[in-house]
């Protein structure tokens, strides 16, 4: 991942900037204390990717504040995860932002062209798991990746995962996302040669537990190159791919 100091000294460089700019950009103020929460300014410079903000729990007055101070330290491209179809109502009022309902998640800005190595595959096991799926989906665009979807390629019928051997093979880094007893993530994991990112999901009967029981079967995983994120973690999926899939 090329982080925003990388970018700042390739620029004074190539003599695209000079010493006192770069120095400016990098002595901006780390964070931004606005009472109720304290915005990584930094994080963009340190990690490439620029601070998220996490929806659920704040008010829509809180987030749009949030925005607005990240707006005013240059962030263009502004990520609001977990975010209610009634708060994003209110949100929108005051900033320009698209919503994706089925992911929960509210954008300001545009989603910026793919830059990747290669493409991040995203695969569920059942059409119930799409929520989460499309969190991760929308997150590894907009961190600037190009996403494939196969959804509803369950080990109940493996040879809809079969079909799209192609598609797996040629992937940089799977998402695999299940609920019930989690078995897609071993069986993708069997098939492929990329990094298999394994998500649980709430989705199941009783004893699957909210998602407890595919989680644990995920971290018991025979297959190789299986890592596994918190059970409904599409975000931490999305973010753990797209930091993948830029390793150059």
């Amino acid at each position: 991942m090329k982080t925003k100091a990388k970018e700042i000294l390739e620029a004074v460089s190539r003599g695209e900037m000079s010493v006192d700019e770069a120095l400016l950009s990098l002595k901006t103020e780390p964070f931004s204390d606005i009472g109720y929460a304290k915005i990584d300014n930094h994080r963009k410079i340190r990690q490439g990717m620029a601070e998220v903000i996490y929806g659920a729990g704040k008010t829509p007055k809180q987030i749009s504040g949030i925005i607005d101070t990240m707006k005013n330290n240059g962030e263009k491209c502004i990520l609001v995860t977990r975010l209610s179809k009634d708060a994003y109502a209110e949100v929108s009022r005051e900033h320009d932002m698209h919503y994706y309902e089925e992911a929960r998640i509210g954008l300001v800005g545009e989603i910026p062209a793919p830059d990747g190595i290669g493409k991040v595959v995203v695969a569920t096991g059942g059409t119930s798991d799409i929520p989460v799926a499309e969190e991760a989906a929308v997150t590894a665009e907009c961190f600037g990746n190009e996403v494939v979807r196969l959804y509803d390629v369950g080990v109940a019928g493996l040879h809809r995962l079969l079909a799209h051997q192609e598609e797996i093979m040629s992937a940089s880094v799977i998402i695999a996302i299940a609920g019930m007893e989690g078995a897609l993530a071993s069986v993708i994991g069997g098939l492929a040669d990329a990094p298999v990112i394994a998500v649980p999901t709430s989705v199941g009967y009783g004893a699957s537990f909210n998602g407890l029981s595919a989680l644990l079967s995920m971290l018991n995983s025979c297959a190789s190159g299986v890592s596994v994120v918190n059970i409904d973690n599409g975000f931490g999926a999305g973010y753990l791919a797209g930091m993948i899939n830029h390793m150059k």
